[in-house]
């Protein structure tokens, strides 16, 4: 049996441990869970994972983590590019330093972890790379413009390296979850909080998306456990023929059909309802 490393960041919590968990029990793959502080992910060698430090704003810590992976197997068969969070607040009122920030981990840090197990996996001639995006890579909701920049980003990156990189037997898919429960909607709303001016001319459109955020990520029927995405990206690494797009979650796959069909003033108009009270 073929065994496969799989290279996967960002996994001390949410769908990248999830991940780390649910591919570690297969006895065909070797997994490297990785995070800045690996004492946030020891507990995962009990599940049968190897552990890395890596911090993929770090260009050390990233040559280091694929350095390691190469030493023992040869090439990264398997990069599963996860690390990400969301920086919220408006265009006008959030700042560019937190901007920065957030590209480096979701943009940067993703692309130049592709750049570095590239190399092994051509010359290898096998290879494949999963892109942990977002639905929010195909449609925007309001005080989250820069984090939904940032995964359109990964979109277009990840539809020209499925390109560029098929003649040399690499598949690339995409991961789009919906609303998944996982700190995530913690994190947004911490920056919201912070870049957001008390009584400025956007408190009532902040205060808006806090409580649709709250709504939502509590609702059974929106979201989705991160197990769910996990299962997904098991599909993508393990599939023969791995699909392009995975949209997760039913509501995700529902959002994403409506704002192709209804286009930018339509769905602008159905954003004014569920904003209502922010008028």
């Amino acid at each position: 049996m073929t065994t496969t490393a799989v290279l996967i960041t960002g996994t001390s919590s949410g769908i990248g441990r999830a991940a780390a968990e649910h591919l570690s029990r297969r006895a065909d793959l070797t997994v490297y869970a990785t995070a800045r502080r690996t004492e946030t992910i020891s507990d995962l060698a009990s599940a049968g994972a190897r552990i890395l430090p890596l911090d993929v704003t770090d260009e050390d810590s990233m040559l280091a983590a694929v350095k390691t992976v190469e030493k023992h197997h040869g090439h990264v068969g398997v990069l599963v590019n996860n690390a990400g969070y969301g920086e919220y607040g408006t265009i006008e009122e959030t700042g560019l330093d937190g901007v920065r920030r957030q590209f480096e981990t979701n943009v940067f840090g993703l692309a130049r972890m592709t750049q570095l197990v590239l190399p092994a996996m051509r010359a290898a001639g096998s290879g494949r790379i999963v892109n942990v995006g977002s639905m929010g890579g195909r449609l925007v909701f309001p005080v989250g413009g820069y984090y939904h920049a940032s995964k359109y980003a990964v979109e277009a990156i990840t539809d020209a390296l499925r390109f560029e990189t098929a003649p040399f037997g690499i598949k690339v898919s995409l991961i789009e979850p919906g609303l998944i429960r996982t700190g995530f909607g913690e994190v947004a709303a911490r920056t919201q909080a912070s870049s957001s001016i008390p009584d400025g001319p956007y408190a009532a459109l902040a205060a808006a998306n806090e409580q649709q955020m709250r709504t939502s990520y509590d609702s059974a029927l929106l979201s989705a456990p991160p197990q769910t995405v996990a299962k997904t990206i098991a599909h993508a690494v393990t599939a023969r023929r791995p699909r392009t797009r995975y949209v997760v979650t039913p509501a995700a796959k529902a959002l994403v059909h409506t704002r192709r069909l209804l286009g930018a003033r339509t769905f602008d108009a159905y954003l004014k309802l569920q904003y209502r009270n922010a008028a």
